[in-house]
């Protein structure tokens, strides 16, 4: 559960960071009066710690430079208001940048799921197969293979994709001696699609290194039952989810609180259970469903525009330089697949402005690198940032310069960590429940160091009075695909 936050304008002075951005009068021991009012002092309680070094003049000019990516309360509040009206036009079928995608999942995990159910994980150049086996809600035995993708397969016609895929379920099962056995199976495919059912959907873009021709229009999980039978393999394709929804799955079956679903890793996204009389769009029967999960789609949030008050400069280089540029607007903003780069581009911006050494070479700074510069303030470091900044700038780094490239990754993070909680808080506001899981899986939450304290401080001051727990989820796409064939199995089974 969420616990109230003390104190919040007191962070720990490390690393040439002293205590907020605050509009005040100057206090004693390193804190800082506010002068502003009630509301001034929550919309200052978002803001990270200024940057100190011994040239005052220095510091004064990075803080202006990164002042716009800089986010108080009252903007994030605007942030969430248009959260909102996006969600609402995307329920309704009306324009929006969220694409609410009904994914047709009735109901979460209760503890009676039984049965063997294959998982097919499709996300990267590695995928898996999975093997799970469940008995009164509890996983029993899981066995795992992995299988690699060539260049040529992810550019290549989809047909031979899926045929490959086909080709690993058999191997799989032969190598298990049950390539003659009846199983369901729950397809994680984690692109973004148009779901026609639980079971049915249709790829609407590729996504990350995949492009494989031929698959307009094309049902993919239909399209992967045919290359199942060509085989003469008895396998069922129960389910079509991604791996958010997976998450969500996999995190209601550690605790039955959980009702949203997040990912922050390579990329970014939120699921939740939404009231099912406000979904409008349904293609299958629903006159007894109650709740069903919504796949939001948040990556593309601000991708016509709404959230133009947000993109800095920075933001601009980050973008244009990427390969799908003007699309994922809100992904860009907190994804580990950008983070990195949007360090480059600050630091190369304050190069450019004579208050850093040398701009970084592009791409050489990764999302790893800005969670090692945070761990390293947090711990009162800086010499692994030097030596990581002197070999992508290719100059000496003092400790003044790691210094404001930590300060730099802060208040990234810091940015990031916010816009995801807003959406979080948004959904815990609509939600009204009594306490909310979220369960959260991904490597940007996973490894870095600050994010998940953010999240849980900003969460709280953007949905008081509204109880919630952060749960670090594991394996969405595998666990959570297998929960969710097993899930539509008891559906089905108590269908008329």
């Amino acid at each position: 559960m969420s616990t109230a936050v003390e104190n919040l304008n007191m962070e720990p002075l490390v690393n040439g960071h002293n205590g907020p951005h605050l509009n005040g009068t100057n206090g004693t021991n390193g804190t800082t009066v506010i002068t502003n009012g009630t509301n001034g002092t929550w919309a200052q309680q978002f803001l990270p710690p200024q940057l100190i070094l011994d040239d005052r003049v220095r510091a004064t000019k990075i803080d202006n430079r990164l002042s716009k990516m800089i986010l108080c309360g009252n903007t994030l509040r605007r942030v969430g208001e248009v959260f909102a009206r996006e969600i609402e036009n995307g329920l309704k079928e009306r324009p929006s940048s969220l694409q609410m995608e009904n994914t047709y999942v009735p109901e979460l995990p209760d503890g009676t799921e039984e049965g063997v159910f294959l998982a097919l994980d499709l996300g990267g150049t590695n995928f898996r197969v999975l093997l799970l086996e469940l008995r009164a809600g509890k996983l029993v035995r899981e066995d795992v293979k992995h299988y690699h993708i060539s260049d040529v397969l992810r550019l290549g016609p989809g047909e031979d994709l899926f045929n490959f895929l086909a080709d690993s379920v058999l191997d799989f099962l032969t190598s298990e001696n049950m390539e003659n056995d009846v199983l369901s199976l729950g397809f994680t495919f984690s692109f973004p699609m148009k779901q026609h059912s639980i079971s049915s959907g249709e790829l609407i873009t590729w996504t990350k290194s995949f492009n494989c021709g031929g698959m307009q229009g094309v049902d993919v999980a239909a399209l992967l039952q045919r290359c199942l039978r060509d085989r003469g393999l008895r396998v069922t394709v129960q389910v079509l989810l991604n791996d958010t929804t997976g998450t969500l799955v996999a995190g209601a079956h550690m605790d039955p609180d959980v009702a949203i679903g997040v990912i922050m890793g390579t990329g970014s996204n939120g699921c939740y259970m939404e009231q099912a009389k406000r979904v409008q769009h349904w293609e299958a029967k629903h006159d007894r469903v109650q709740d069903v999960c919504v796949d939001i789609e948040w990556g593309a949030f601000g991708d016509n525009g709404c959230l133009s008050f947000l993109r800095t400069d920075f933001d601009k280089v980050v973008d244009d330089n990427s390969l799908l540029a003007t699309s994922f607007t809100f992904e860009k903003y907190i994804g580990g697949k950008y983070i990195g780069d949007l360090l480059c581009a600050v630091l190369s911006g304050l190069a450019h402005d004579r208050l850093f050494p040398a701009p970084p070479a592009p791409g050489s700074l990764a999302s790893s690198d800005l969670s090692m510069f945070e761990e390293e303030n947090v711990t009162g470091s800086w010499s692994n940032t030097a030596k990581t900044l002197t070999a992508a700038c290719g100059v000496r780094i003092s400790r003044a310069d790691a210094l404001v490239a930590q300060h730099a990754a802060r208040v990234i993070s810091n940015r990031a960590a916010q816009l995801v909680s807003v959406c979080i808080a948004t959904l815990l506001l609509r939600m009204n429940r009594p306490h909310v899981g979220v369960a959260v899986d991904g490597s940007v939450f996973k490894r870095h160091p600050r994010i998940r304290g953010l999240m849980e401080r900003y969460i709280e001051l953007l949905a008081p009075h509204h109880k919630f727990t952060l749960l670090g989820a594991e394996d969405g796409s595998g666990k959570g695909s297998a929960l969710t064939a097993a899930i539509a199995a008891r559906v089905a089974a108590r269908s008329p």
